[in-house]
């Protein structure tokens, strides 16, 4: 929270907006580096008693969540974004004097920043890869109101 809290004051105070971005079946676009094994769910015939190996991610495997951010990670990565050491959901790209920040939380993603054009292209981008929804100017997230005022903008919970 304290990261995304910083993102928000910088953005007030250059005046960026903000926008969020929710990720289409998030947990489906994760790719296994490993074999996993499931039962097959109750009535599915199954006279054998046979597992199934599954070639993608599903909802509710303990794996999904690390998956999808590690392909979501690399993703960014390939387009010149780099990870924070000390916030691992903390995205910054840096070009002549512009500056992009994307902040991800599991399926919600947040992006701001100097260049409409680069936040423009970032969306294109992950619209290609993964189908997302823009939610358009952020005003909710993570139980928070987002306000903006002519001072800067207000959080409430």
């Amino acid at each position: 929270m304290t990261t995304i809290r910083l993102v928000l004051a910088l953005a007030a105070h250059r005046h960026w907006p903000v926008f969020q971005l929710d990720v289409n079946n998030t947990f489906l676009h994760g790719d296994f580096h490993e074999k996993v094994y499931m039962k097959m769910p109750d009535g599915i015939p199954n006279p054998y008693n046979k597992v199934g190996k599954l070639a993608k991610s599903l909802y509710g495997l303990k794996q999904a969540s690390r998956q999808w951010f590690a392909k979501l990670a690399d993703f960014l990565r390939e387009q010149g974004y780099v990870q924070s050491k000390n916030d691992y959901s903390l995205f910054l790209k840096t070009f002549g004097l512009h500056l992009t920040i994307v902040v991800v939380y599991v399926d919600d993603i947040l992006v701001t920043g100097s260049s409409m054009d680069e936040v423009t292209i970032l969306k294109r981008h992950l619209h290609s890869s993964f189908g997302i929804k823009d939610l358009g100017t952020l005003h909710y997230f993570l139980g928070f109101e987002v306000s903006y005022l002519p001072t800067g903008i207000s959080l409430s919970q």
